[in-house]
């Protein structure tokens, strides 16, 4: 007796053959793509202003490759560029080197005249346009090859293929870790729980989805107000505890503030239908239940980094509709709410790609970390691919991983229903400053938040740009609200110590609902000061608590059920 086998659904076959696409393109909707350049090519067939200027700039490209080439052969040194750092090296003003760079860079500029400011071609295309092209341009630069690269050959002479050798070496070693699955090289320096996420603290909360870390004072008396601290599921909570000298939960201790933080839980493939109510309900509902029980009658400062303060800002919101006030105030560290402009990752958001994503995502379960910093490396792909790839296995030289990087090498995967709501609910549809979020069923609005913000942004996030960020003073209704924004990138401008003198920062505070700025004339109004951030908003944490005078409160609270339940950092912090 044969058993019969259950018929597959039209759409189960298109997501299959959407998941089996992925594993070729990357994860990127080739279709998407291809309309993207036929709408390129139609619109610049319809456009004899552009092809003549386009020629002409063919003509002018390779008149000067001749004109440069015929001096170069000439014997005397000549620099291909003044200003393209790529090759300032004075072993690029030698022939032929100095030839194959200066036609790269023609070449370069002729293909970014071609594919921009085409009439007619719709800011989508031109965006997929502009990055397909830009990756292809990148991988042909003569600096990242060792046949083109003198600096590289030179190097390879004096030290007699050494450098390649080491580099194979790295080869192996990187290779080895990808396929199973191991830290890279020089992150067994850093140690979770010993040199690094070594703030002194208990596990005082674990539920399926969050531990919840309470730190140990450090002082001998505390602000009453405690502080919660809500980090993005996308990454694990340790990069605000990295060493010590960076570690942000250790410097708001010794100020003398009482920190909670939570710490998600890595999800597997049995994770795959959390969603965004349970990130709510299991994760912020649940940890400012255990704060209160722990810290009772005190009102508590709620802080969210990256899409973990999306996810505060959709939680206060909903306190809001339910007239809870148990916060003092809310801080969002490089977090959006309004996702109509999300910068560079743009690319990788509209209907064909989140379809691609959501079918790897439905088969594995979960979205792994490795194709999640993939993605991210492709928006910066000189600095982050080939820079990397040419110093590593070409020269030879392995990059010493400090804190950071060593975090960075530790990534969390998300499950399946979450990301897919989030990307398409917030991303896709720009519900949650639209008005049309809803949190367990009921709608919110985050014109509901009128407690006291700090928001603050990077000047170079292409994670979460400082202008999208900047956003949610017009969402929100707070008559006590300041924006800061820190120089460098999404981690970098957050993780950078108490004192920095590489670090500079504006800060602009309004004490009215109205008062608003664009955020050009923002950037005017602002007025720079040099150094770490972090002074200034502990300061602002201090003058909206109570002065710092109350005795530090116990380690958890056993008679309200929330008992100690190992050391601080915890075990979900561990998963792999």
């Amino acid at each position: 007796m044969t058993e019969s086998v259950a018929p597959i659904s039209q759409e189960d076959l298109a997501r299959e053959l959407r998941a089996q696409l992925a594993v070729i393109t990357g994860g990127l909707a080739p279709d998407e793509y291809a309309q993207a350049w036929w709408d390129w090519y139609f619109n610049l067939a319809r456009a004899p202003g552009k092809q003549a200027e386009l020629a002409q700039s063919a003509f002018q490209a390779v008149a000067d490759n001749f004109s440069f080439a015929a001096k170069a052969a000439a014997g005397k040194p000549v620099a291909p560029a003044i200003d393209d750092k790529r090759f300032a090296a004075d072993a690029w003003n030698q022939w032929p080197f100095n030839v194959m760079a200066r036609g790269y860079l023609n070449w370069e500029r002729l293909v970014n005249e071609t594919t921009t400011q085409v009439p007619g071609l719709t800011g989508r295309s031109a965006d997929l346009v502009k990055f397909s092209s830009q990756q292809v341009l990148e991988a042909a630069s003569p600096a990242n090859h060792l046949l083109a690269n003198p600096e590289l050959l030179e190097l390879t002479r004096e030290q007699s293929g050494q450098n390649l050798l080491a580099g194979f070496r790295n080869w192996l070693e990187d290779a080895d870790s990808m396929l199973h699955h191991k830290p890279p090289t020089g992150a067994g320096e850093f140690r979770v729980g010993e040199n690094i996420a070594a703030t002194p603290g208990k596990v005082v909360f674990r539920n399926d989805l969050i531990e919840l870390i309470q730190y140990a004072a450090a002082t001998p008396s505390v602000h009453a107000e405690p502080i919660l601290i809500v980090p993005a599921w996308i990454m694990k909570f340790y990069i605000l505890d990295l060493s010590p000298r960076n570690s942000l939960v250790r410097y708001l201790v010794d100020q003398g503030h009482t920190v909670f933080m939570i710490s998600w839980k890595n999800p597997n493939e049995a994770d795959r239908n959390l969603g965004m109510d349970d990130y709510h309900n299991l994760g912020i509902r649940a940890a400012l239940d255990a704060v209160g029980a722990i810290v009772p009658n005190a009102q508590v400062h709620a802080v969210g980094y990256c899409i973990g303060g999306t996810l505060l800002s959709i939680a206060v919101a909903d306190m809001a509709r339910r007239g809870d006030e148990r916060l003092a105030s809310m801080t969002l560290l490089a977090a959006q709410t309004d996702f109509s402009e999300p910068g560079e990752l743009s690319v990788f958001i509209s209907p064909s790609q989140l379809d691609m994503l959501e079918a790897v995502m439905h088969k594995a379960g979960v979205l792994s970390s490795d194709k999640m910093g993939a993605s991210f490396a492709l928006l910066r792909s000189q600095d982050l691919l080939w820079k990397p790839m040419v110093n590593t296995y070409l020269k030879g030289k392995r990059e010493k991983l400090n804190d950071l990087m060593a975090w960075n090498s530790d990534g969390t995967r998300m499950p399946w229903r979450m990301h897919s709501e989030y990307l398409k609910q917030l991303y896709l549809q720009n519900d949650l400053a639209a008005g049309r979020f809803k949190v367990n069923g009921n709608p919110i609005s985050l014109s509901a938040i009128t407690l006291p913000m700090f928001v603050l942004g990077t000047e170079a996030d292409h994670v979460a740009p400082w202008r999208s960020t900047y956003k949610v003073r017009a969402l929100t209704r707070s008559t006590d609200y300041t924006f800061a924004l820190v120089s460098a990138g999404h981690n970098g401008g957050i993780v950078c110590g108490p004192e920095n003198p590489k670090r500079r920062f504006r800060q602009l505070t309004w004490n009215d609902v109205d008062t608003s700025l664009t955020a050009e004339r923002w950037l005017e109004a602002a007025a720079l000061q040099q150094g770490s951030w972090w002074p200034s908003w502990s300061a602002w944490l201090a003058a909206h608590s109570g002065g710092p005078d109350a005795p530090p409160p116990p380690l958890g609270n056993l008679a309200a059920g929330y008992g100690c339940l190992g050391d601080a950092p915890g075990d979900y912090v561990r998963q792999r």
